[in-house]
């Protein structure tokens, strides 16, 4: 089981893969978090998440926490495969319940009433190829699974 999520190719390709998903998500964990980057903050977040999207509050949390914790943990390579399944379930999930109805393109130009699922699937994809390739080097993943291997 545990080469099943520390297991990885001693590539740039993960690398690259995850420290850009990281740097596309960090700012996002930290809006749901703590409020930077003109974000609303945990208690904010989670009630508009629960009250007003009618989440289950354990499906508000693990937004939150996939997106603050999960995109800090793919950017040292820790569990990197474990984290890039669960970016692929919460992209499908927000682009299920709130971009698709906008169609396919992101709305560049305010013409839509939201965005399109263009920005799921590019992240889906990136995520998809992280499961196959794992963490990279420079990884928590790398040092763990040579260390055991030696």
């Amino acid at each position: 089981m545990k080469d099943l999520f520390f297991k990885t190719n001693d590539t740039w390709t993960g690398t690259v893969l995850r420290w850009t998903l990281s740097i596309i998500f960090i700012p996002h964990g930290l809006q749901k978090m703590f409020g930077l980057f003109g974000g609303m903050g945990f208690s904010k977040t989670l009630e508009i998440f629960t009250h007003d999207l009618h989440l289950p509050f354990a499906a508000a949390l693990t937004v939150i926490m996939v997106e603050f914790l999960g995109s800090f943990l793919l950017l040292v390579g820790w569990a990197a495969r474990f984290w890039a399944l669960l970016f692929i379930g919460l992209m499908i999930g927000i682009m299920i319940t709130a971009h698709i109805q906008n169609g396919f393109f992101m709305n560049w130009f305010g013409t839509q009433k939201g965005e399109g699922c263009q920005f799921d699937i590019l992240v889906i994809g990136m995520a998809v190829a992280l499961l196959f390739e794992g963490a990279g080097r420079i990884s928590v993943d790398g040092w763990l699974f040579n260390r055991k291997n030696g």
